[in-house]
């Protein structure tokens, strides 16, 4: 046991939690720069006394690396981890996302023009979203083969029911003194929907989107347990683990929650910049 390092990051610890609540609490804390900056500190914090936790009780490798083992097989794996990133973010998450959001809602406004469809589709799509994905990602793999085709179809069906039932609800959300001033004007379905409903339904929509960024690398990744080519997050993690480098697992859980980040935050840019009347985007 190293009482050094635990020492330091008790110390640390208490410093940036003290640097935290004075800034929270402070004149300081309506300026943005401030409010990005806290939540990085707590970011920094956990780090640091990850990394002194490790080193001061002697953790072995094969139970938790520290960070800065994690940090040197990113840099030792560069090529290989680009290789997943893009076999399993680009070419599964992504373009299943893609497919599934826009499949979703297309089918909300189908479902929106029809009764028939709102009581019976959506029924169906509840029991298809509640069937657990290590029971359909095999099925999906055999259909679909062992490439990226496969794991494109489960984020797909992962995401689709979520972005459905936002979207249709969005369709919903304008008032009947809206539409019934739209029928004043003549206004045809395609009409109300492109210059009412869609722009009213646009917050829900984009929360959504946002729900499905982090369900389509999860799916992308899962699927990947039950068959893939040799690469992908999902390959690398179940190999790594199995030969008992939890540092390159790790890596890989690093890059995938960077990217997974990543994402959420262009989605979530985009929606301010499209809602930006919307009250939640005040302030």
């Amino acid at each position: 046991m190293s009482w050094g390092w635990l020492i330091f990051a008790a110390a640390f610890w208490a410093g940036a939690y003290a640097l935290n609540v004075w800034l929270a609490n402070s004149r300081l804390a309506k300026y943005r720069a401030v409010r990005i900056g806290v939540p990085v500190i707590f970011g920094i914090t956990i780090l640091v006394v990850w990394q002194g936790l490790v080193r001061g009780l002697n953790v072995p490798l094969v139970i938790l690396p520290a960070p800065s083992d994690i940090w040197l097989r990113m840099t030792q794996s560069v090529p290989t981890l680009w290789e997943d990133f893009v076999q399993t973010f680009v070419k599964g998450a992504l373009s299943g996302y893609v497919i599934g959001c826009g499949a979703a809602v297309l089918t909300a406004i189908l479902i929106d023009r029809s009764r028939f469809l709102q009581q019976g589709l959506l029924p169906v799509g509840n029991f298809i979203a509640a069937l657990p994905i290590v029971g359909t990602a095999p099925i999906l793999v055999m259909w679909f083969g062992f490439d990226w085709q496969s794991k494109a179809a489960v984020v797909v069906v992962m995401v689709f029911f979520p972005m459905l039932v936002n979207t249709v609800e969005g369709l919903a959300a304008t008032t009947r003194m809206q539409r019934d001033l739209m029928s004043t004007y003549s206004a045809s379905y395609a009409q109300t929907l492109i210059k009412l409903r869609l722009p009213a339904a646009m917050p829900f929509i984009f929360n959504g989107l946002k729900i499905t960024t982090t369900l389509a690398l999860i799916g992308a990744i899962v699927a990947e347990f039950f068959g893939s080519p040799i690469k992908g997050m999902g390959f690398r993690i179940s190999t790594e683990v199995g030969r008992l480098r939890l540092d390159m697992v790790w890596a890989e859980i690093a890059v995938a929650a960077i990217a997974g980040s990543v994402f959420y935050g262009a989605v979530a840019l985009i929606e301010k910049g499209v809602t930006f009347w919307h009250p939640s985007q005040r302030g």
